[in-house]
């Protein structure tokens, strides 16, 4: 492209009525039109994440229409469903009283374009029902509580991880199954409403450790799971790492500021031919090394005569 094609580019992308914004891998807004800028009310040299827009603009009332009472819940069960797949297109109003049908298209490295047309004049009540039936199909990937995905939509997506490595030598990554220490002793001693907060601290914890490429979900009780593609063992035992870090630091129960909570965490990688209980298994008996060993801690699942060994890691 000459240097008159974009210079034509960049004026006709300024003066367009057609939203356009590209964000990073950390979902992070690295540039945006006028015409984006303008109706999710973003200063010319502000590149704040999604989840700082969105909030912000909850804040305001202006931007999309959220209809919701919690605005972190409706974050974490949008989260992740966007940039999950190379391309996705949705309906959603905004406060001003237009109606956007937009686009996001994702890369291999995790960049998206978003592109936003405006279609308030297009078939009002038809556009309300796909908005419904977008509302009911996420209520059904979502847990209820935490508003995570559920087990459902996590293990559909643990089946379709497995089937990508399977079908491409050259995809790997790993599995971690993370369960809350000592639950049952929490919601005994301090009640259920206290439990239940801490499942939410820990949902919103793990938000900032979840890549666009991840999955995170909610499988039971007070047991998650996170899928890492393209990662190592030792790349996901590091990020796990900082997870149980930040988890220790954080102190959710507002009238009981001395309390805290620890995770363990089960971590195990594909391996060719594997099925989802086979790797599920390994992830799940190292994390009962994890618990056998005191808790608060990462253990690997590895293979004995290479890298790894056959049997769960004790130096993980």
């Amino acid at each position: 492209m000459t240097g008159s094609h974009l210079k034509a580019l960049a004026a006709l992308q300024s003066k367009t009525p057609v939203l356009i914004a590209l964000y990073d891998q950390h979902d992070r807004l690295r540039f945006a039109n006028p015409a984006f800028r303008t109706a999710y009310h973003v200063g010319p040299d502000e590149s704040p994440t999604w989840a700082e827009i969105m909030r912000r603009n909850y804040a305001a009332g202006q931007g999309t229409v959220l209809k919701t009472d919690d605005v972190n819940a409706w974050i974490a069960s949008t989260a992740h469903r966007r940039g999950k797949t190379p391309f996705r297109a949705m309906e959603t109003d905004l406060h001003d009283g237009r109606w956007l049908w937009m686009t996001e298209t994702v890369d291999s490295d995790g960049w998206m374009l978003c592109i936003a047309v405006d279609v308030t004049t297009i078939h009002a009540g038809e556009r309300e029902l796909r908005q419904d039936r977008d509302f009911a199909l996420r209520a059904a990937q979502v847990d209820e509580l935490t508003s995570v995905p559920n087990r459902r939509y996590t293990m559909g997506r643990l089946t379709e991880f497995i089937a990508n490595c399977a079908e491409n030598p050259h995809m790997w990554g790993c599995v971690a199954i993370i369960d809350i220490d000592y639950f049952k002793a929490i919601n005994d001693r301090h009640g259920h409403q206290r439990g239940d907060e801490v499942l939410l601290d820990f949902a919103r914890q793990m938000q900032e450790f979840v890549r666009r490429s991840d999955c995170f979900g909610r499988i039971g009780g007070e047991e998650f799971m996170l899928i890492l593609p393209d990662t190592t063992i030792s790349e996901g035992n590091r990020i796990l790492d900082r997870l149980l870090e930040r988890v220790r630091s954080s102190r959710p129960l507002e009238n009981i500021p001395e309390f805290f909570y620890t995770c363990s965490v089960g971590l195990a990688e594909y391996r060719d031919g594997d099925s989802v209980s086979d790797l599920y298994a390994r992830a799940d008996q190292a994390l009962y090394l994890a618990k056998r060993d005191g808790r608060d801690q990462v253990r690997r699942y590895t293979l004995p005569g290479s890298d790894q060994e056959s049997h769960p890691d004790q130096s993980a």
